[in-house]
């Protein structure tokens, strides 16, 4: 009779596993750009709700959106952020996995920055000079390619200083490192006109052309940890770093941006698309885990409420760019909707 016990409680332990809650706080994973967004939030939400402080982690917006497309299951996130918008190949890997039901929010805009030590000067920097110091291949007058030959910025630029191109910045998965290529070095490949006329005739050549970062130690990976790039300009004031603009407004101490085209990386500018190199954030829920993993819909409420992501919200001292009023309220409502893509 013993044995018979033991047997079915084992059986109804097993039976009653999968229906239990397998997790009773919010995962998030993604851009490190919006980390500092997201952790702020989390930590208040913690703070002034009864539900638990979201666990958040820093994995770059294209590792984030793999382990949120990864599937539907307990222990793949809830929500992923991103420094750019999800492209059409990862919504089709979601779909491959189950994740069907994706709802979309932006959160705001940001300006990728080409920032220095204090200690050192200040550079105007066009994206050509960007493009020219960083592209693997580099466009001649004679309309062919050749290896970047570029050593320093004077070489570059006879305006800029005789220094050696050392730049750090992040790897390919990360968001602010596609928004980079596409805003500042294709906005500098296309000054070339050859170039710009073979986005017609060749457009993955083009791409390919204007969007490779070269690898022979001028342009340094840095990893998804913008404070590590921070610390290293710090250590170096002869090289340069590229990151969000929220880094450098919480080291303005120690670190200047440089001016791109002329516009210096600052709110008002990056607000009102004046400087060259800015991008809206987002991040993406998985709307299969609402209502599962508690929370949830209550977080997004807090993240999109005017407190939070408004023009005096506590998300501007961290950085973040507030979107327009009616922007805010679509996207609000989209969030409080659920609204898929």
């Amino acid at each position: 009779m013993r044995g018979i016990t033991l047997m079915l409680g084992l059986t109804l332990s097993i039976a009653l596993a999968p229906s239990a809650q397998a997790r009773d706080k919010i995962q998030m994973v993604g851009s490190s750009t919006v980390y500092p967004f997201a952790t702020t939030v989390a930590e208040h939400f913690g703070k002034s709700t009864n539900f638990k402080t979201p666990v958040v982690e820093s994995t770059g917006t294209g590792g984030g959106l793999k382990l949120f497309c990864a599937g539907t299951e307990d222990n793949t996130p809830d929500i992923t952020n991103a420094s750019r918008a999800i492209k059409a190949s990862e919504v089709e890997m979601c779909k491959a996995n189950g994740v069907t039901n994706i709802v979309e929010v932006k959160i705001g805009y940001d300006g990728i920055v080409v920032a220095n030590s204090r200690k050192a000067d200040r550079l105007n920097l066009s994206r050509k000079d960007l493009y020219l110091a960083l592209a693997k291949d580099i466009p001649t007058e004679g309309g062919s390619w050749i290896p970047n030959p570029n050593k320093t910025w004077k070489d570059v630029n006879p305006s800029l200083p005789n220094r050696k191109i050392e730049v750090f910045g992040p790897p390919p998965t990360s968001g602010t490192r596609d928004a980079f290529v596409e805003l500042a070095m294709e906005g500098g490949c296309k000054k070339f006109d050859f170039v710009a006329a073979l986005k017609k005739s060749d457009k993955n050549q083009y791409k390919s052309r204007c969007h490779t970062v070269r690898e022979d130690g001028a342009y340094i990976e840095a990893g998804e940890n913008d404070n590590l790039i921070v610390q290293k300009l710090v250590a170096n004031p002869k090289a340069l770093g590229i990151f969000g603009f929220s880094f450098l407004d919480q080291n303005a101490d120690k670190i200047q941006g440089s001016l791109v085209d002329g516009e210096e990386p600052v709110f008002e500018k990056i607000s009102d698309g004046s400087y060259p190199v800015s991008r809206p954030l987002f991040f993406y829920v998985k709307a299969a885990h609402v209502g599962q993993v508690p929370g949830i819909k209550e977080f997004l409420a807090e993240f999109t409420s005017e407190a939070a992501w408004g023009p005096e919200g506590y998300l501007t001292d961290k950085g973040l760019i507030p979107m327009p009023d009616t922007e805010r309220a679509s996207w609000a409502k989209n969030a409080r909707d659920l609204g898929s893509m």
